[in-house]
């Protein structure tokens, strides 16, 4: 691999890490403040996607460390919106999780035919973002909606 697009597979490795350790507080953020009759399972839901974050933030980092690079100690954007209703949280979650398969879409078509590795990895990775995706889309709808939700407050 070139040099000048090792050191840009790095920065994005470093961007997704930054992202999913994002991840990992806002999850846990999360699930703190989930309150009423169905907040133990959805508790249980925030918390396993706050251990897949981390997870996830870890293998980006594994991978700079192996392209040379020093893993990022910054976190992704955290926005405080103060806006705790389930369906809120999930569209927070929702734009957050968008923005994170963008940088793995990024890590795809630069390392697309020039490391198998980067693009393995960033293949499954989109792969376990769009499922993710899907399950808090469906989240999101009424019981019986077979459409994908969208919000018509901004551009999901």
């Amino acid at each position: 691999m070139q040099d000048d697009l090792k050191q840009q597979a790095i920065d994005t490795l470093n961007r997704i890490m930054e992202m999913e350790l994002a991840g990992v507080v806002r999850y846990t953020h999360y699930g703190l403040m989930v309150y009423g009759y169905g907040r133990i399972p959805i508790v249980s839901w925030m918390k396993s996607n706050a251990d897949e974050s981390l997870a996830h933030a870890s293998k980006a980092g594994e991978l700079v460390t192996l392209l040379g690079g020093h893993p990022s100690l910054r976190i992704g954007p955290l926005l405080e919106t103060h806006q705790h209703d389930i369906g809120d949280i999930l569209r927070e979650s929702l734009a957050h999780e968008k923005a994170s398969l963008e940088i793995y879409y990024e890590l795809l078509r630069l390392s697309e035919g020039k490391s198998v590795l980067l693009e393995e990895y960033a293949r499954d990775m989109i792969v376990a973002e769009e499922m993710h995706l899907d399950e808090v889309n469906k989240m999101l709808r009424r019981p019986g909606d077979v459409e994908s939700f969208h919000d018509h407050g901004g551009d999901h």
